[in-house]
């Protein structure tokens, strides 16, 4: 796959993430203070950092598992459908489930792993994105957290990426091609 060249420009530096994931650790930690044990599942790839961070500033006793789920491929948009590529490993029947999601775009992806897992019959679920865009929202739902809520822009960076590029970066930033002046 060629690639248009691009640029990437920092839209929420990496000290603004730290800081934001400490005041979220906080508040999930208080809404769920009573747990034995907290299930974070995390939605791959794209939430991988996210959750590496926000797990190790959670004071709470927690397991990690991990759902795939896609709508986006290669390309830069979502195409709405929803395919489960890989289910947890563990259970979620009568437990405390925190559901870690990179971005909200249209709603699809958490409106549609959420349903799955409220089939499984956990004790409660609730949903943390890092970034949602709002403008884009097709479907009815709003993660119960959220780190930054920002503009209808494409961004990679901290484990977002563009066909499989810049998830390493330590920032989240927006890209910006250059072979034209539309974007």
């Amino acid at each position: 796959m060629s690639h248009r060249p691009y640029v990437i420009d920092t839209m929420i530096s990496a000290k603004a993430i730290a800081a934001r994931i400490e005041d979220l650790a906080t508040e999930i930690g208080s809404e769920f203070s009573d747990t034995n044990k907290l299930v974070v599942v995390g939605l791959l790839r794209g939430s991988f950092v996210f959750i590496a961070d926000l797990v190790r500033e959670l004071d709470l006793p927690v397991e990690v598992d991990f759902l795939e789920a896609s709508s986006y491929g290669d390309g830069m948009e979502s195409s709405r459908e929803v395919r489960i590529l890989k289910d947890l490993r563990g259970q979620i029947e009568g437990r405390d489930v925190l559901v870690v999601e990179d971005i909200v775009d249209t709603g699809h992806t958490l409106a549609h792993v959420t349903k799955f897992l409220l089939n499984r019959k956990p004790a409660r679920l609730k949903s943390i994105a890092l970034l949602d865009k709002p403008a884009r929202r097709e479907v009815d739902f709003k993660a119960d957290w959220t780190g930054f809520e920002i503009p209808d822009e494409f961004v990679v960076g901290y484990g977002i990426d563009f066909a499989q590029r810049n998830r390493n970066l330590p920032f989240i930033g927006n890209v910006r091609f250059t072979d034209d002046n539309s974007c």
